[in-house]
């Protein structure tokens, strides 16, 4: 039996990059998978073919995560769709990196929202879901900035430790409902948004790295299927690293 058979899981921003892998992932293991992207273009549209082909169902829905009213009608939709929720990731992201003495107000708030308040609409809008189904895994994407903080990314990082406590205290407040929260907090993992930077660059993040080397999505797209099975049953209110030992 695959280790996801018969779950269905919600994953916000999954497109592409980290989020599209879990998805794949999810779907290689047996899962059901509902999708968010800002619009369901022609990228998503092939995502949403790639997961069915591995034989389960699979809906992208158009959703900004960072508006309440909008997540919650999305939420009301997949259930529709697929009559249970039983694994949330938190994925949705994206960065306006820069000084925080010169950071706009905008740049941190359009962070703060999309990263951190994304989350928070999610985890309102399906916790109650959960609870009625007697157990559930939610996970939070959140980065080893959000452990350790990172010179030029103060939104960012804020919105990640956000995560991080956000997780541990859902974790506090709904696991006598059999519902757990963790957190993965990848490193220096190679996607479309890390490939623009130069080979010099990618050598020095390398040498900082006890692995020697970048990660994959599927190296997170990994830990979050132990997360999301029965196999992490007694794992919750974590944060766990996938940084190839950089965070030590």
């Amino acid at each position: 039996m695959k280790l996801l058979e018969g779950k269905t899981a919600v994953i916000t921003g999954a497109a592409r990059g980290i989020g599209k892998a879990i998805a794949l992932k999810y779907a290689e293991q047996g899962a059901n998978v509902a999708f968010t992207d800002l619009a369901i273009d022609d990228n998503a549209k092939a995502t949403e073919a790639e997961i069915a082909a591995f034989g389960v169902k699979a809906k992208g829905y158009a959703s900004n995560a960072a508006n309440f009213e909008d997540t919650h009608k999305v939420v009301e939709e997949i259930m529709k769709d697929f009559g249970q929720i039983d694994i949330l990731v938190n994925n949705a992201g994206i960065t306006r990196d820069g000084l925080m003495m010169r950071m706009s107000e905008q740049q941190w708030d359009m962070v703060i929202n999309i990263n951190l308040k994304s989350a928070f609409n999610f985890i309102h809008a399906i916790t109650p879901i959960m609870m009625k189904q007697k157990g559930g895994s939610i996970i939070n994407m959140s980065s080893v900035v959000g452990l350790s903080g990172n010179a030029g990314q103060t939104n960012y990082s804020a919105s990640k430790a956000g995560m991080i406590g956000l997780a541990k205290s859902i974790a506090k407040e709904v696991g006598s409902r059999g519902i757990r929260a963790n957190c993965i907090c990848p490193g220096f993992i190679i996607t479309e948004m890390t490939g623009v930077l130069s080979d010099e660059v990618k050598q020095k993040w390398a040498e900082q790295i006890p692995l020697r080397r970048g990660g994959t999505p599927e190296d997170v797209a990994n830990v979050a299927v132990f997360l999301g099975s029965d196999l992490s049953s007694y794992v919750s209110g974590q944060a766990i690293p996938v940084c190839g030992g950089m965070n030590m």
